[in-house]
């Protein structure tokens, strides 16, 4: 122990805690670029994407969703001064933002083709306002699910394989965070190289720029500069439109308007529950990760502060989950106490307020921002692949098809209403009704969190030779997909029973995807008592 820590632990001096260093300014930059990086690409999907009037994105679901970063961030950083009167020394504050892969996850999944469902009967801002109420809905759920967990959160964690939990949060990674943004980095090749090559020169290489310069902050300056040096000479790779710097002011008042998407929500809860469930997870492996480390902090209550600022942010007109972030180790090695979140949480919650976030998407062009949403989904990879055993590979892996057929199934727009109609009745007229990829892709695709997570389970199980653990998670996926929760024919991805189905195309799908998971269960079943079965186990161990 140095002369310092007993001199600060000594009864003639009492313990101050010395919340503000240099590091902070450091680990500021990292948290709050994030942060302001997922709103901007969710500004992006909802406005340039799925067609959602500007005015309810910022002024109304910007606002509380900033908001609850606010509320998390203060939150966490009173925990840091209780953890260091608690232990006696200098802690590091748990860092709290908008989780990355649920923010885009629901996005994609729920808050856009809610806009696009209520359109066929509203007018767009009314549907965009329904669409609102939905997404805070299911923050509300969200909320109640993970201070639930809050209760048996390590039991979900031993009782789910790494390789379903991992591999499904990777497999959006790769999907979400990695296609998607690099389709609009090749977009504007100059600028979203550029942007890519400085982040990955400095993030991932681990080389410093000169004097030491944050990575994250030069590659956007950078391809910011690139764009309106080179925009207005035709070498952007992309349409050059002067910004129109526009703003708008949201006040995040609590409001009952979530009460009105309560119904509606539950058609998504396939896809809110496993992204509740990742968060959760998260927030277990980020606390043991900080205990690790040296700052001990009660997982309960990490949990249940994440908790209550989603369900608060979603009381004031959040669509977006906080999460506790990955890499409280690297922020206390950077020299971060709590400062660095007190900034995160001031800066974060007023842009999104004060309308900042408006300025950044029309000053900033996609391509300088998806660098960053790419390199964030890598990072997600790799550490799915790092917390896993080498033998759990192929499950990881095969956990990140679900999230390829959801990205198929938007970029192919085989969901839309016309398509899916006309398709069904082009199957309807061919008496042998074979599946057709354009019904399969959607299908598999809805509800891809849950059956991602599943998924990597019941490989991983077959893996370590645990067949009636693996034949559980089959039988679970039967009956999921017989009602919708998994391989949703419906266009909207919702549950349903099967026999109320509009066409009998339609109802022969889930039956069928039920048969083929019962089948193979109750093989797996029956072989684990088979003497090869047994003795391959003896073997293993």
């Amino acid at each position: 122990m140095s002369d310092a820590a007993v001199a600060n632990s000594s009864p003639q001096t009492p313990f101050r805690y010395r919340w503000w260093a240099f590091g902070d300014l450091n680990g500021f930059f990292g948290v709050m670029f994030d942060n302001m990086t997922v709103l901007a690409f969710l500004a992006f999907i909802l406005t340039g994407i799925f067609g959602m009037p500007g005015d309810v994105v910022y002024t109304k679901i910007f606002p509380g969703t900033a908001f609850g970063v606010l509320v998390g961030d203060l939150v966490y950083t009173w925990l840091a001064f209780v953890q260091a009167k608690r232990q006696n020394k200098d802690v590091t504050a748990m860092p709290l933002g908008l989780d990355t892969p649920s923010t885009i996850g629901f996005a994609f999944t729920v808050l856009g083709p809610s806009f696009l469902i209520y359109s066929e009967s509203m007018s767009p801002d009314q549907a965009a306002l329904q669409a609102w109420y939905v997404g805070m809905a299911a923050m509300i759920y969200c909320g109640l699910f993970k201070f639930l967990c809050s209760f048996f959160g390590n039991w979900i964690s031993r009782v789910v394989p790494q390789a379903g939990l991992m591999g499904s949060l990777a497999g959006v990674g790769i999907a979400l965070l990695g296609l998607v943004p690099i389709i609009e980095i090749m977009n504007a090749p100059l600028i979203g190289l550029v942007a890519m090559g400085l982040i990955f020169y400095n993030m991932v290489a681990k080389i410093r720029l000169p004097f030491n310069m944050p990575g994250v902050l030069v590659a956007v300056v950078v391809g910011t500069i690139l764009y309106y040096v080179c925009g207005p000479l035709g070498l952007a790779g992309l349409k050059f439109q002067t910004p129109t710097f526009s703003s708008s002011f949201g006040v995040p008042l609590p409001t009952l308007g979530f009460v009105q998407g309560l119904a509606d929500a539950l058609n998504f809860l396939p896809v809110i529950i496993p992204f509740s469930i990742l968060t959760v997870v998260g927030g277990i492996n980020v606390t043991e990760s900080a205990r690790l480390a040296g700052d001990t902090y009660d997982t309960r209550e990490v949990l249940m502060i994440d908790a209550c600022s989603t369900m608060f942010a979603g009381l004031c007109g959040g669509v977006a989950q906080t999460t506790a972030y990955i890499g409280q180790p690297a922020f206390k090695q950077m020299g971060c106490r709590a400062g660095y979140t007190i900034l995160t949480g001031l800066v974060v919650g007023l842009c999104g307020m004060a309308g900042i976030i408006q300025f950044i998407v029309d000053a900033i062009p996609t391509a300088a921002l998806a660098p960053i949403l790419c390199f964030v989904g890598l990072e997600i990879v790799s550490q799915a692949f790092a917390c896993c055993p080498r033998a759990h590979f192929p499950a990881v892996a095969f956990a990140f098809l679900p999230n390829i057929a959801r990205v198929l199934a938007i970029k192919g727009n085989y969901s839309e209403a016309g398509v899916y109609d006309t398709l069904l009745a082009t199957l309807q007229a061919e008496p042998t009704r074979y599946l057709n990829e354009k019904l399969l892709i959607p299908a598999l695709g809805n509800g891809f969190i849950l059956t991602a997570m599943l998924w990597g389970a019941f490989f991983a199980f077959l893996i370590d030779k645990k067949l009636r653990a693996s034949a559980i998670f089959l039988g679970l996926l039967s009956i999921f997909s017989l009602f919708g929760v998994v391989h949703s024919v419906d266009p909207n991805g919702f549950m349903y029973l099967p026999w109320n189905l509009p066409s009998p195309v339609a109802q022969a799908v889930p039956y069928q995807f039920a048969l083929g998971y019962a089948v193979l269960a109750i093989i797996f079943l029956l072989l684990s008592f088979t003497k090869d079965s047994q003795m391959s186990v003896v073997e293993e161990e």
